[in-house]
């Protein structure tokens, strides 16, 4: 029995009714750019996090980018995150002309260590990325404090948290701003890129709408100077679909979650991720830890079990960023955890089968 990483093809032909309807209602008015599909989308989207305002965008990349144009970070301003998320994290930082500071992480929750976090703040510090990684929010309370005495910017990374929780409140909800990822493989994916961004805040909705449109207010009249960043008709209609499944869609992660967690629990060499008190996790990724990493990869992929590694390299170590002088050693926790955490197949259509398959195979490989 095969067991993919992910099965976009399963979930696809789940809703391909809906979808196909969808599609063709964009074709039958030609809205191919923006326009009322995204218009659509972004009201419900705004509406499923709780915020005012969605503004719909090319990618979860240049949400983040625009977010803190936006907010007028730029050059000289130094930005916090966390160096155990994908590079887009930094990369906007460094596409405003700002510096990314990275803190360590918990080594529980794999998010933001709040308690290293009021040190790494200077005078040049504008704003704090907090990453909501693997579907789990980072510790917001703590974060909001310090942000609030320093008069900081919280801008959630939510890339992969759509529907996370974090003592009731929806991922996104919390911060100045919220910034998301529609990539395929996401909780919530569009058939393409796209993302989006998330706030209370009427006079930085216009901001963003602006800079995703060329700096436009009216056609050919540019405010600012702005981007190409708009979302396709096609994708605000597929997301609209979607967004109605996705409720059930992460309840059945973590259902499968728990499967897993049951299966695995008397395994030694294993540590199964944790939801913590304050959180609902909805397993965007599952990510388990193990010294054995790199045999147990191998392992599983003979019995055609596929995992991935979300991330092998912190990014305080990527050649893109030796500019800042990092070295093996300066963030001890995310590079232990860079070195041992392995993700196992996670989506909502997986089957009872297939996880009992990969968990009999690490129980198997433990005894080996």
């Amino acid at each position: 029995m095969k067991v993919p990483f992910l099965d976009l093809n399963a979930q696809y032909h789940s809703i391909q009714n809906e979808i196909t309807t969808a599609l063709q209602k964009v074709l039958d008015n030609t809205a191919f750019a923006g326009g009322p599909f995204v218009e659509q989308f972004e009201r419900e989207f705004a509406q499923y996090c709780g915020c005012k305002y969605a503004i719909g965008v090319s990618s979860g990349t240049s949400a983040l980018w625009l977010t803190l144009l936006a907010l007028g970070v730029g050059q000289g301003d130094q930005v916090i995150t966390v160096p155990n998320t994908f590079i887009a994290t930094a990369e906007a930082i460094s596409f405003c002309g700002a510096q990314p500071v990275f803190v360590d992480i918990d080594e529980r929750t794999y998010n933001i260590d709040p308690e290293l976090l009021e040190a790494a703040i200077t005078e040049k510090t504008k704003a704090i990325i907090p990453v909501h990684l693997y579907g789990q929010c980072a510790d917001m309370d703590p974060i909001l404090t310090i942000a609030s005495k320093y008069g900081l910017y919280i801008i959630e990374d939510a890339c992969q948290a759509h529907g996370a929780e974090y003592k009731g409140a929806k991922a996104g909800s919390m911060g100045h701003a919220a910034c998301f990822s529609f990539y395929p493989g996401k909780n919530l994916g569009a058939y393409g890129e796209a993302g989006a961004v998330v706030t209370d805040n009427a006079e930085l909705a216009d901001k963003i709408r602006m800079l995703r449109d060329h700096g436009q207010t009216t056609k050919y009249h540019h405010c600012r100077v702005g981007w190409n960043a708009r979302m396709d008709g096609f994708q605000g209609a597929v997301l609209s679909v979607k967004l109605k499944h996705l409720p059930a869609w992460n309840e059945t992660r973590r259902k499968n979650a728990r499967l897993y967690n049951d299966l695995l629990r008397k395994v030694d060499s294993v540590i199964t991720p944790i939801e913590a008190d304050y959180a609902k996790h909805v397993y965007h990724i599952y990510a388990v830890r193990t010294r054995r990493r790199d045999a147990l990869i191998q392992a599983l992929r003979n019995k055609d079990i596929h995992c991935g590694i979300h991330y092998p390299v912190p990014i305080h170590l990527q050649e893109a960023y030796k500019f800042l002088r990092h070295k093996k050693g300066s963030f001890p926790v995310s590079e232990k955890c860079a070195g041992e955490l392995v993700s196992l197949p996670m989506f909502a259509e997986l089957s009872l089968e297939q996880i009992e398959k990969v968990a009999w195979e690490i129980i198997h490989f433990q005894g080996s």
